[in-house]
């Protein structure tokens, strides 16, 4: 399927949780859309086909976010299959969880790997390649300002994603592309349920302001609005989580 259409987003993470739920938003905003997976192409090709049911477009693309060969490939994908790149949604992460005493160094470096160098790799293609009056949207966590022991490791790869969110948006002077971070709360993916009690699950809920948690569509609503209308948005960091202190 290659056919060319007005705005084109990248999903990276594309396969489940707040990932598909962007890649599907995006398509019913009329984006083409790349729906990118790590391990689970099964998954993703399920995204694809939702959005060509709904009447919209997409391809599935596999690919290491950390690597930067695959990522080349992942791009150029895009602009073979729709003639361009204009916005990079860039969810894909790890979430492994211990208190720093504890965590393996193993770990904490797979994280780095993923979430850190991953999003450098991205953003480094996305500001190369993307089209005048593009967005990058990337994925940062409210945990970074909840400070919520066992979360040492991810909260820091998502402190440095922060840092290299804010810098690119003042380099990229002059080319008219955004680029801020959605920072979720607590949100019913399967990532978020892992490990967790229906009794810890049911607390997290109660605690929020709204008394519920977030769900992967109210942060695709934040992520449309940041890779189309949002043009006064930029450099910044953006709390999607019903209140959570």
């Amino acid at each position: 399927m290659s056919s060319k259409v007005d705005r084109v987003a990248i999903v990276t993470g594309g396969s489940g949780g707040i990932g598909r739920a962007c890649a599907e938003r995006l398509a019913a905003d009329g984006l083409g859309v790349v729906v990118h997976y790590s391990g689970n192409r099964e998954r993703a090709e399920e995204t694809v086909s939702e959005i060509l049911a709904a009447g919209g477009r997409a391809v599935a693309v596999g690919g290491d976010v950390a690597d930067e060969q695959d990522m080349v490939r992942l791009f150029d994908a895009a602009e073979r299959e729709f003639g361009g790149i204009d916005v990079l949604v860039h969810t894909a992460g790890i979430m492994p969880l211990s208190p720093i005493a504890q965590l393996d160094m193993e770990t904490f470096d797979r994280v780095q790997r993923t979430n850190v160098r991953g999003t450098f790799v991205v953003d480094q293609l996305a500001a190369q390649r993307l089209r005048s009056g593009g967005a990058i949207v990337n994925f940062s966590t409210s945990v970074t300002r909840l400070q919520i022991p066992g979360y040492g490791a991810y909260a820091a790869s998502k402190g440095a994603v922060e840092a290299i969110t804010l810098i690119l948006a003042r380099e990229l002077r002059g080319r008219d592309i955004t680029v801020n971070a959605v920072s979720p709360g607590p949100t019913a993916t399967p990532l978020f349920f892992e490990g967790k009690s229906q009794q810890q699950i049911d607390g997290i809920a109660a605690a929020n302001p709204m008394e519920r948690l977030g769900t992967p569509k109210d942060i695709a609503g934040m992520v449309s609005y940041l890779a189309g209308p949002a043009r006064w948005v930029n450099g910044q960091v953006l709390y999607v989580n019903g209140g959570a202190a």
